[in-house]
């Protein structure tokens, strides 16, 4: 079963294929997006990225929470779902 994960204050250059990246050292990622602004299509500063399995997205939690990325220190943890 894949895994949801909120990853918050990224820099506004940060795209999804860094994300990506960045989350594949530490298991398989199904998919990765940064959530860019409607109208202006700049980068909001968060994104998801969905992880094979529930072991690869907790060690990437415990590698990249708080960890520094381009000057930025990084929020990670499961995603909540959303309400509607």
């Amino acid at each position: 079963m894949s895994t949801n994960i909120f990853v918050g204050n990224l820099t506004f250059e940060t795209n999804s294929a860094d994300l990506d990246k960045l989350f594949a050292e530490h298991g398989e990622v199904k998919s990765a997006n940064v959530i860019s602004d409607r109208d202006t299509g700049r980068s909001r500063g968060f994104g998801f990225v969905e992880m094979g399995d529930a072991d690869a997205a907790k060690a990437a939690i415990d590698a990249l929470n708080g960890k520094n990325i381009d000057g930025r220190e990084l929020t990670v943890n499961i995603a909540k779902e959303r309400s509607r």
